[in-house]
């Protein structure tokens, strides 16, 4: 620019204006090829951040995914294999475990300090011993096909408490997703189904305790800005305790065992130790697909767990109950995932509803919004 000034000096009156015009048309020309430019950084710097949260995305699915199916084919082994039938205390040594990793990771400064108000911290630890205990119990009173039809229940009843806690409207293929996930981890699960009234109960009290669980770990993280470790860290030692504390007595209570009667063998306790070490990723991938996502969504593609640990299941173990009803319903759970994920990655696939405002005035309308904001992040 400074050389075109330069040539400006030395030009006639008469070719001054044009000389000026083509000095405009550079430096417009050079002002719109900066505007592309930053555009273009723009662009990229959005897309480079969609393929990192995908990444990331995947990345906790499937460390959810590793880390359940493994925990589940271990204490498979413990239990069905060397006769540790104590699932409750086992839990409580998960938690404990995890509690150990949290405060280390606390003390080398990983973990920064957060704060989880008292009554949060005891409802959410109630709703998860409750979902612990309910389950067990109802595996202990209900036949295999009611248990599984218990668990499917878990969706709807999570769908049930967004759209009635955040005011979530589901698209009609969102629901029909669900609803063919549902209809084909039943046709590969449910065989049998007989159902009694102290077995139904339990059955009620673990879906219902599990999903609040579920919807508490994201509910909690978005209120307070929690990490997954930091919510670990508030959450994991008072239910290890508490676990520790009441899991030998419920466990004796459904085996009539005692689980320090048990011949703990060398094998068996590295299987121990070896559960324990999984269930710290267990728990920790929960809560992060949790928080990134939500209960329903990880609800859904969870039973991709189930059709992995049924195939692997018939991989090691044998091919006994494997048959035609079986693959089909794992073919219709996995088309039933595979829609769900195309149809709730759509805007219009699940909404969060505002409420309407009214005409008040001002510092109302401030409340309303802090509200809103407060609730949607």
């Amino acid at each position: 620019f400074v050389d075109r000034q330069e040539e400006l000096i030395t030009l006639s009156s008469d070719q001054v204006p044009a000389a000026i015009l083509v000095i405009e048309q550079s430096n417009l020309h050079q002002t719109k090829s900066l505007d592309f430019k930053l555009c273009d950084i723009v662009s990229m710097s959005s897309a480079t951040k969609g393929d990192r949260k995908t990444a990331i995305d995947v990345a906790s699915w499937m460390f959810n995914i590793v880390t359940s199916v493994g925990i589940i084919l271990v204490n498979k082994a413990l239990m069905a294999t060397y006769g540790f039938s104590f699932a409750t205390t086992l839990t409580g040594l998960h938690f404990a475990t995890t509690t150990l990793l949290t405060l280390f990771l606390k003390w080398l400064g990983y973990i920064q300090t957060s704060h989880l108000p008292l009554p949060d911290l005891i409802k959410f630890v109630l709703f998860a011993n409750f979902s612990i205990v309910g389950m067990n119990v109802s595996l202990m009173w209900n036949s295999v096909g009611f248990y599984q039809i218990a668990k499917l229940s878990m969706i709807p009843v999570s769908c049930f408490l967004e759209v009635i806690l955040d005011n979530v409207r589901y698209s009609r293929d969102t629901k029909l997703s669900i609803s063919l996930v549902l209809l084909g981890v039943a046709v590969c699960t449910v065989t049998d189904v007989s159902v009694n009234a102290k077995g139904f109960i339990a059955a009620a009290v673990a879906v219902w305790s599990t999903s609040l669980q579920q919807y508490y770990v994201h509910f909690l993280q978005r209120k307070y800005s929690l990490g997954s470790f930091n919510l670990l860290g508030h959450t994991a030692p008072v239910q290890a305790a508490s676990l520790l504390l009441v899991g030998p007595v419920v466990d004796y209570w459904l085996t009539n065992k005692r689980v320090d009667a048990y011949n703990y063998g060398l094998t068996s306790t590295l299987l121990i130790i070896i559960s324990c070490t999984i269930a710290v990723g267990t728990n920790l991938s929960q809560f992060i697909c949790i928080g990134r996502f939500t209960a329903v969504s990880f609800q859904v593609l969870g039973h991709m767990k189930t059709i992995l640990v049924l195939t692997l299941g018939f991989v090691f173990f044998g091919k006994e109950g494997l048959n035609l009803q079986v693959i089909l319903g794992m073919l219709i759970a996995i088309a039933g995932m595979i829609w769900y994920g195309n149809a709730s990655s759509k805007p219009e696939g699940k909404e969060r509803v505002s409420l309407p405002v009214s005409s008040t005035p001002k510092t109302q309308d401030y409340n309303v919004l802090s509200v809103s904001s407060e609730t949607d992040h």
